[in-house]
């Protein structure tokens, strides 16, 4: 191939992986038969998205008015630029777990800067292609992962319960069990019943509306019964507040250069949970509909655009919603102009009905989220898990504690070490090392107990190399070692070391080493680590198992000659 021939392949290949992460008329081809369907399912996802919309604005230590701006703003952009036909985007609880200890530390206007920043890297990350990295969390680490983020927005909702004043930031602890503890030893005992009362509302509601009927949003109609309530009897209830009647300009943040090394470990944990999140779920809601395979790097683009739009008009970070994509999907939605719809249904929302949404209690906002976060734990996913393996259980457990405790991202790292650690074990333990006669391969000859065949099986890495070593070297009263390759699965650099070592030790004593099977893709890694230069005799090397016993057999002869 010529020079101008290998350049315009690079720049066409460059070219056709460049469409592909951008929006195109194809995204549309169904719509047609669809559309129907795909409105019904918009206006049904948009309404059960404002309550969580403003529950998590709230409860990420921000206002109602940016969970909306990021649900609006983010959702349609997603919708748009996303890789999935069905993924539902907006503000998510694990997200609202993150930003807490941030806008604690970091004030809440550092949030629009974070969230600006970490859209930029998930670009880079979809760019780079790395969509696929999330098939490398196992599943009980993502399954601990999610019991713990259920976990901790349960206790976040403890403050609307307890008390009708807000804490200021560093009044209580960052950590969220510690804090619940603090707020109940801190309740306004006067307050509880209204506010208990208020959330008795909301989970009954959510609870009884789909044995009535699927399409009935429990937390909406719990909303307005608690609203309506707390309009009519005179009662301590604190509410959202005003909320503005449109959008904000857009505007390029604020960047106070010397922040943005500050502010850069959490935008990397905003967007590695923004990764991760939207990847799980667009991989789920792919499972769930048959409207077609998602793309992971384009995913991750239009995510990472979906949270820079957001911090232009004062939002806060985006990603994909398991729970409102599975409602999308239940309602019918095939297409991206459901996810367009619903963007559109909430900014039909701010723009007249602001006053009333202002008028909500925040307890009854609480309680729609302690609903969500109890229906995100699956029983049956647990006790699976937990009675699966030991090492799957401690992963899924130590994932969770981690996550509640300390850190979310750090909890998937350690949650991915134990992991890997359980799973290295394991493999290490499957390989096997079996110390055969020749009488049992061969018809017996005189001096073949002299003779001893080593067959290597399974893998051959660094976790069990050296307990292969001490088995292979602790043979003793023999002339000839014939090393059996052939069932050899993998190798890595230090499994390949240590047979250089093997053969090594063995010809130090006296042992005359023969290799016999080794495979092709083996060759050259031998050659490199010097296995087969270890040997005393290029000719010591054999493709069959015959050809090596019979040249054992003349150096067993060769030695038992006096002289």
């Amino acid at each position: 191939m010529s020079p101008t021939a290998a350049t315009s392949a690079v720049w066409g290949n460059a070219l056709r992986r460049t469409r592909s992460l951008l929006p195109g008329v194809s995204d549309y081809s169904e719509t047609r038969r669809s559309w129907s369907k795909d409105l019904i399912a918009g206006v049904t996802v948009g309404i059960v998205a404002l309550p969580l919309a403003l529950g998590f604005g709230v409860s990420s230590g921000l206002t109602a008015e940016q969970g909306l701006i990021t649900a609006i703003v983010a959702g349609l952009l997603a919708a748009v630029f996303g890789g999935s036909h069905v993924q539902i985007s907006g503000p998510t609880g694990a997200m609202a777990v993150v930003l807490v200890p941030i806008v604690a530390s970091q004030g809440p206007e550092a949030v629009v800067t974070v969230t600006l920043i970490a859209g930029i890297i998930v670009v880079a990350a979809g760019l780079l292609r790395l969509g696929r990295a999330v098939s490398f969390i196992p599943w009980p680490v993502i399954e601990g992962f999610t019991l713990g983020i259920a976990a901790i927005i349960f206790l976040q909702q403890v403050p609307f319960v307890t008390t009708p004043n807000e804490s200021s930031p560093g009044e209580h602890s960052t950590n969220a069990l510690v804090a619940a503890a603090q707020l109940i030893a801190e309740a306004d005992w006067s307050y509880l019943p209204y506010s208990a009362t208020a959330v008795a509302i909301i989970v009954a509601c959510m609870v009884a509306a789909p044995k009535i009927h699927a399409s009935i949003p429990g937390s909406l109609v719990g909303i307005v019964i608690v609203t309506v309530l707390a309009a009519i009897v005179e009662n301590p209830l604190a509410t959202i507040g005003s909320i503005p009647r449109s959008l904000p300009l857009p505007s390029i943040p604020a960047i106070d250069l010397g922040m943005i090394g500050g502010l850069l470990p959490a935008a990397a944990t905003i967007a590695a949970l923004a990764a991760i999140e939207s990847l799980l779920s667009a991989r789920v809601a792919s499972s769930m509909s048959d409207s077609g395979a998602y793309r992971p790097d384009r995913e991750l683009v239009g995510q990472g655009i979906a949270s820079i739009g957001s911090s232009l008009f004062g939002g806060m970070p985006a990603t994909g919603a398991i729970a409102r994509t599975s409602v999308n999907i239940r309602a019918g939605g095939r297409t991206r102009l459901a996810s367009i719809v619903h963007a559109l249904v909430l900014l039909a929302i701010v723009l007249a009905a602001a006053a009333p949404v202002g008028r909500i209690p925040l307890a009854a906002l609480g309680g729609v989220l302690f609903v969500t976060a109890i229906r995100m734990v699956h029983l049956t996913t647990v006790r699976a898990i937990m009675r699966s393996t030991r090492s799957d259980a401690f992963g899924f457990l130590i994932t969770a504690l981690i996550t509640i405790s300390f850190d979310l991202i750090i909890a998937v790292g350690i949650g991915m070490v134990v992991a890997a650690a359980f799973a290295l074990r394991n493999l290490s333990r499957s390989t096997g090392v079996t110390i055969e006669e020749v009488t049992a391969a061969e018809d017996s000859h005189p001096g073949d107990d002299s003779i001893t065949i080593v067959r290597f099986d399974g893998p051959l890495f660094f976790a069990s190399s050296d307990r292969i070593f001490d088995e292979v070297t602790e043979l003793d009263g023999i002339l000839v070692v014939i090393l059996r390759m052939s069932q050899l699965e993998l190798v890595d650099a230090s499994g390949a070391r240590i047979l250089t070592e093997v053969v090594h030790t063995l010809e130090r004593r006296g042992i005359t080493v023969l290799i016999k099977g080794v495979k092709d893709s083996h060759v050259d890694l031998f050659r490199h680590v010097g296995v087969l230069g270890a040997l005393r005799d290029n000719r010591h090397l054999f493709d069959d198992l015959p050809s090596a016993i019979e040249h054992a057999r003349s150096h067993v002869e060769r030695a038992s000659t006096p002289g």
